[in-house]
């Protein structure tokens, strides 16, 4: 029997979607279930639909990709999180702040066992700092041992010079044994000290929640008797293997507009476009480039800490089709709150008693939803609020391009029709079939990627340092689980750094490939 069928799952805040794809990318079957305070229900709600829909094929199905908002919702919820003990090597550098000191103050106690800054660390040519202070490490390790779920260690300018990192993994290995989780920022942020410790920090105290997402969706996938890999979306609109993302959790984080961004390239030829996700609670707004989400340039802030890892440049707004309208029809009031998954039974549509961006567009005639006509009395507050709600969309798709107006705009999601067809900033404005269900799709379609950065002088040995990073990248992808034999190098960006004596580049390599289908 051919394993030619694979599943894109993505679990959002108001549904969770579900596709079935085969090995042309057809879709043979697609559902949108309502996500449930149990997200398991919600998933094995979505997985039950579409391999009933398949009948016999189900046995087909080779590969599960799930795109989930769980790291993020527990970092905004202060739920769930490891506890994590911080070491930073850089001393006598860096003792001016303390590691954690600008997080939010729950957060923090949420997550931080101890910090410690001790000595060793790098220059960004390369030069030491100081000597490592393998015994500070030690007794630092001894001290947290009884309540540390896992060690996040940032070294000075380590994405140069990882080895003190490393060294100080081993050591961890030996005092508290090789079963304790050790996040290293060379492997997850970029040049920027406190940035990159904060997402290695992060990074620490997610483990265990995918962990647990892991386990949730292999229990719902014995459940439907399926024996299948699973992977894991992540924020570039590419797939991981589950022990990478086991490594690596945070990159979970806005895989879910990825995965949408990825879809709507799909769906719509196009590869260098404007994409709007429009859901139940939020809408997100980002730009393709050569088939991928752009990716931010700034600091991205979660949950009130900077990070400096790799996220889509994105917008997003608390508008979406479950947004709650409230005031006058002179001045009506939309959002920030919504309805969510429960649009079904709140809804003015469906015979509820809260006025919703859905009931607007149903009275727009812009959408066909709902079993309830909407009361007279509503009319006028809900037409003003959906005139107010296009001003805000073209002043974000302003925000979002830059003033570039020659771009085609490709709305997706299960509230697409609130992006109007005539809105101003775009070239024109595409509503793709099976657009609804694009995140899904997007996890579906994935290839998996692997990245490499450093510093690097330009010299004599400036090509080979080049030809290296391009190999790691490579050789990453294939960690992540892509096929040896069709990965490439898809993006290579070098940045100029001032005052050094030698000139010298950030360079940042990106590789990626489709799934090994060994």
């Amino acid at each position: 029997m051919k394993l030619d069928l694979r599943v894109g799952m993505d679990v959002g805040g108001t549904n969770t979607d579900a596709v079935v794809l085969d090995a042309n990318n057809r879709i043979l079957a697609r559902t949108k279930q309502a996500t449930t305070a149990d997200v398991r229900l919600g998933m094995k709600a979505a997985l039950s639909n579409v391999i009933s829909s398949i009948g016999p094929d189900a046995h087909r199905i080779r590969r599960i990709m799930l795109g989930t908002t769980h790291a993020t919702n527990a970092i905004l919820e202060r739920r769930s999180l490891g506890r994590v003990a911080a070491i930073r090597l850089g001393a006598p550098a860096s003792l001016s702040l303390e590691p954690m000191e600008s997080w939010p103050r729950d957060l923090r106690d949420a997550v931080c066992v101890d910090t410690c800054i001790l000595r060793g660390g790098h220059y960004v040519d390369g030069r030491r700092i100081s000597l490592l202070d393998k015994d500070g490490i030690r007794k630092f390790l001894i001290g947290v041992a009884r309540n540390v779920d896992a060690v996040a260690i940032t070294s000075i300018f380590s994405p140069t010079s990882p080895e003190d990192e490393v060294r100080a993994h081993e050591i961890v290995k030996e005092v508290l044994g090789s079963n304790v989780a050790v996040s290293l920022s060379h492997e997850i942020g970029s040049l920027g000290l406190l940035e990159r410790e904060n997402a290695t920090i992060l990074n620490a105290a997610l483990f265990g929640v995918v962990g647990q997402v892991i386990t949730a969706m292999q229990d719902v996938i014995d459940g439907a008797g399926l024996a299948v890999e699973m992977l894991l979306a992540q924020n570039d609109g590419t797939l991981m293997a589950l022990d990478f993302a086991k490594r690596f959790p945070i990159l979970t984080i806005g895989s879910g507009p990825a995965n949408s961004l990825r879809g709507a390239a799909f769906l719509s030829g196009l590869s260098n476009t404007i994409v709007v996700d429009v859901g139940g609670t939020s809408t997100d707004f980002g730009v393709l480039v050569n088939g991928y989400p752009r990716e931010s340039a700034a600091a991205v802030e979660i949950g009130g800490v900077r990070t400096n890892f790799r996220m889509p440049d994105l917008l997003s707004v608390a508008i979406g089709g479950g947004t709650i309208i409230s005031g006058t029809a002179e001045q009506p009031i939309v959002g920030p709150k919504s309805v969510g998954y429960r649009l079904t039974s709140d809804a003015l549509v469906y015979g509820g008693s809260t006025p919703t961006l859905s009931d607007a567009l149903v009275v727009e005639g812009r959408f066909e939803l709902g079993t309830h006509n909407v009361q007279a009395s509503e009319l006028a507050r809900l037409k003003s609020a959906l005139r107010n709600v296009n001003e805000f969309i073209a002043d974000s798709i302003d925000q979002v391009t830059l003033g570039n107006t020659h771009l085609p705009l490709v709305a997706v999601g299960g509230a697409a029709s609130l992006i109007p067809d005539d809105i101003k900033g775009v070239s024109q404005v595409i509503y793709p079939e099976n657009g609804d269900v694009a995140n899904a799709i997007g996890a579906a379609i994935a290839w998996v990627s692997g990245h490499w950065q450093g510093v690097v002088q330009i010299d004599d040995g400036f090509n080979t340092a080049v030809a290296n990073g391009r190999t790691m990248a490579c050789n990453r992808a294939i960690e992540a689980g892509a096929d040896p034999q069709q990965v490439e190098v898809i993006e290579q960006i070098e940045t100029p750094l001032s005052y050094l004596v030698t000139p010298t580049v950030r360079l940042i390599i990106k590789a990626a490939g489709p799934l090994n289908h060994l």
